[in-house]
């Protein structure tokens, strides 16, 4: 997932980086909240870690301006206080999450993973589309009952497919996915891993890949059980 960390303490947010980086996520960092409101309306977050007490602004008055944006992003405030005011204070400026410094890694994975399924319209981790199935919490895919590997490049195309079914992504939005703007290879790595991900999901499901090319658009995962006449462009 691209995951926002808002976060003001250089070693919390390299230690939260390296957490996510570890379990595959791409994470941009950011110290201020004022860089984070123009980075929110250039690029496309799964997820935010937002910090409370920043040197520019507080993580509530940075929440409240992304929410009369309307930007729908799920949320998470991180903080050092326990206190019943503070996380009402949170949830009331509309976060979806809090999470008391400091966090087991396991419980601020799990918590991601909730809040981003929820925001994407789905209840369970296992995000189904057609014959696959996508576990967010063990990181796996099984395609018409059989388990299939995936490097971890063609995982996380998978993943942004699934999050964002009968939606067509750009090749840009998937390249900036992948890499999160570090250190990008050429576009057409996004074709090698589409053509690597047809190949084994059709070797499962009887020659159906279900990933369809739309011309000048991009990819899309195709729901069968939903109209693909709906699909918008993701840029």
């Amino acid at each position: 997932m691209h995951i926002l960390l808002v976060e003001d303490n250089p070693s919390t947010a390299k230690s939260v980086q390296m957490l996510l980086g570890g379990e595959g996520h791409n994470v941009s960092i950011t110290d201020s909240g004022e860089e984070s409101l123009e980075l929110v309306e250039l690029y496309e977050y799964d997820a935010i870690l937002l910090d409370i007490d920043l040197d520019d602004m507080s993580g509530f008055e940075v929440l409240r301006a992304m929410r009369a944006k309307k930007l729908a992003i799920p949320v998470i405030m991180l903080s050092g206080s326990t206190g019943v005011d503070s996380k009402v204070a949170a949830l009331a400026a509309g976060a979806d999450d809090y999470v008391t410094k400091p966090f087991h890694k396991s419980e601020l994975f799990a918590r991601i993973n909730a809040v981003v399924r929820r925001s994407r319209g789905h209840t369970d981790s296992i995000i189904r589309t057609g014959a696959i199935a996508l576990n967010l919490n063990t990181r796996s895919v099984e395609v018409a009952g059989t388990a299939i590997h995936l490097t971890p490049s063609e995982y996380k195309m998978l993943e942004l497919l699934s999050l964002r079914k009968n939606s067509v992504l750009t090749k840009e939005a998937c390249l900036n996915y992948l890499y999160n703007g570090m250190s990008e290879p050429e576009i057409k790595i996004i074709d090698v891993f589409i053509c690597k991900l047809r190949k084994k999901i059709s070797a499962a499901n009887g020659g159906d890949a279900q990933i369809e090319t739309v011309w000048g658009g991009g990819y899309m995962l195709r729901d069968a059980s939903k109209s693909a006449s709906t699909a918008q462009i993701a840029a």
